[in-house]
């Protein structure tokens, strides 16, 4: 049985990678997506996919940097949706660079994309998701738990967003809401790629985690039973990168 069907998803940075795989796999549980992100055509095509695989698709094009965006984008989701259920904060700015050099405003961007933009969001949306008994997964990373060289201040972002899910799900349990933290190993995207790039190693896709993967796993842990939460999901890939 699917546990989802009829559901509504507002999943961010839906417009490729982990997100747009989200995405997919809620549509084929039966879930309407709110697909949103940057990009107008990708998520556009994300919103067909979705209805092709069983679900129901929209499309939100907002840059979740910008305060008056996401303002704007939670008074468009209060006024397209009656209900939502789940909740995805996948959209993430990753900038590469040691500590003794990188700018500061490369830490401003990624602040404000991956801690601020999930903080007025759940904000925005949380009292929808209180009445629905709703679930939240916050997209982190394995560098939300241990920080390795040259991405520090990306790190710092991702422990900050671990605190920022651990503080809410205390708060929200009791409301029947669940939180659940994923953080993911090296996984075959196109921030990955870029990733590889800097460190001038070769991109191997094949031998890192898939983003179908992380969605299966996700979709798994939102079909348990009420009487189940899943709160941290640390998944690798099976294939070391060489």
């Amino acid at each position: 049985m699917k546990r989802l069907t009829d559901h509504v998803a507002v999943v961010t940075g839906a417009g490729s990678g982990i997100g747009k795989a989200l995405a997919l796999a809620l549509a084929g549980q039966g879930v309407t997506v709110a697909a949103v992100g940057r990009r107008a055509a990708a998520l556009e095509e994300v919103a067909a996919l979705a209805a092709a695989a069983g679900g129901k698709g929209r499309a939100y094009a907002a840059d979740l940097a910008c305060e008056d965006e996401i303002r704007a984008l939670v008074t468009m989701l209060h006024r397209d949706c009656e209900r939502i259920d789940i909740l995805v904060h996948n959209a993430a700015a990753m900038r590469m660079g040691r500590i003794a050099d990188a700018p500061v405003e490369d830490l401003d961007l990624q602040y404000r994309t991956n801690v601020r933009a999930p903080y007025l969001l759940t904000q925005g949306l949380l009292p929808m998701l209180r009445q629905r008994r709703g679930q939240i997964v916050f997209m982190n990373s394995s560098a939300g738990l241990t920080a390795g060289a040259g991405v520090g201040p990306y790190a710092a972002t991702k422990h900050a967003l671990k605190a920022l899910a651990d503080s809410l799900r205390e708060e929200v349990n009791r409301d029947g809401v669940r939180v659940v933290s994923v953080f993911p190993g090296r996984t075959a995207t196109p921030l990955q790629e870029q990733v590889h790039a800097w460190e001038r190693r070769p991109y191997r896709p094949e031998r890192l985690l898939q983003a179908e993967d992380i969605a299966a796993t996700v979709v798994n842990a939102l079909c348990l039973p009420p009487t189940a939460e899943v709160t941290d999901i640390k998944i690798r890939s099976m294939t070391k990168p060489e």
